[in-house]
């Protein structure tokens, strides 16, 4: 059964930043594309950032440039560094596959506020 199980959210200032766990269980995690996704109040979910197999990686025009995914796959691990995080960057994230599938971890809460 997938299991995610992410991390390391928080409150935090304008400026400032945070690095986020997932624990990935359940499945061949080297072969899978993963990615981050997040959730602000009243709106959909978003992609924010994916990395691929070989390590190649992709962001959300909102976030290239502050955000860094990497994964581990000796751990099944998947981080997402957050520099510069502004207001707007106040969400639940959430790490999954990429497409995503159905199975989804309880997220992490990120406010950045003053």
């Amino acid at each position: 059964q997938v299991q995610l199980v992410e991390s390391g959210g928080g409150l935090v200032q304008p400026g400032g930043s945070l690095r986020l766990s997932c624990a990935a269980s359940g499945f061949v995690f080297q072969t899978w594309v993963m990615a981050w996704y997040r959730q602000a109040p009243g709106k959909q979910r978003e992609l924010v950032a994916r990395i691929h197999t070989d390590a190649t990686t992709a962001y959300a025009d909102s976030v290239k440039g502050r955000f860094t995914i990497s994964r581990d796959n000796a751990k099944n691990m998947v981080y997402l560094q957050m520099n510069s995080l502004e207001p707007e960057d106040t969400a639940v994230y959430y790490c999954n596959h990429y497409p995503f599938g159905a199975d989804w971890g309880q997220g992490t809460q990120v406010t950045v506020s003053s």
